[in-house]
């Protein structure tokens, strides 16, 4: 199987869906948040405080274009569709899978935004920032997965079956 790349809002269930998916589906498990930080040495707030958003962006670009990975669950940080050669990247060898919740549900999750790392920039709301990405997220994705109902041992095997089903039918042809 190929890689498997997870996209999607903070709070979307990313790193916890990758690393139970990767164990289900015999692969591995990056998530690039923690290659950031990894290479920064600082956490992800304080790369947005210090360098700002759009050299913070440049930065995970970078982070992802020296992946090199196979048979790999990547968790990706919510801006990751804002780098279109890291898209490129993610998407040669990898399919790529966006994990959907609703606004209300995102919101819900995201209680500390001011230290999370995301890159909202001054006098953008959440709502904004998800009106943005939702079109973004929409467009890169191979898969679509709605992850709104069941628990998260549900939502990952909902998404591995339909990873080997798709597998199955690449395969197959």
């Amino acid at each position: 199987m190929a890689n498997v790349v997870l996209i999607g809002m903070p709070g979307c269930g990313k790193s916890t869906v990758g690393v139970l998916l990767a164990k289900a589906l015999g692969m591995s498990f990056v998530d690039t948040d923690v290659v950031l930080q990894a290479r920064e040495r600082r956490k992800l707030q304080a790369i947005i405080n210090e360098i700002g958003i759009d050299a913070f962006l440049l930065r995970e670009e970078e982070a992802i274009l020296g992946l090199d990975c196979d048979r790999t669950v990547v968790a990706t940080g919510g801006s990751v569709v804002y780098g279109r050669r890291a898209m490129e990247h993610l998407h040669k060898g990898g399919i790529v899978v966006y994990i959907r919740l609703p606004y209300e549900v995102i919101r819900s999750r995201l209680s500390n935004l001011a230290t999370r790392g995301v890159t909202l920039r001054p006098g953008q709301t959440l709502r904004d920032l998800y009106d943005e990405r939702v079109p973004l997220y929409e467009a890169e994705a191979d898969i679509v997965f709605d992850a709104e109902n069941g628990d998260i041992e549900q939502t990952v095997e909902r998404i591995a079956a339909c990873l080997r089903a798709r597998m199955e039918g690449v395969d197959g042809q």
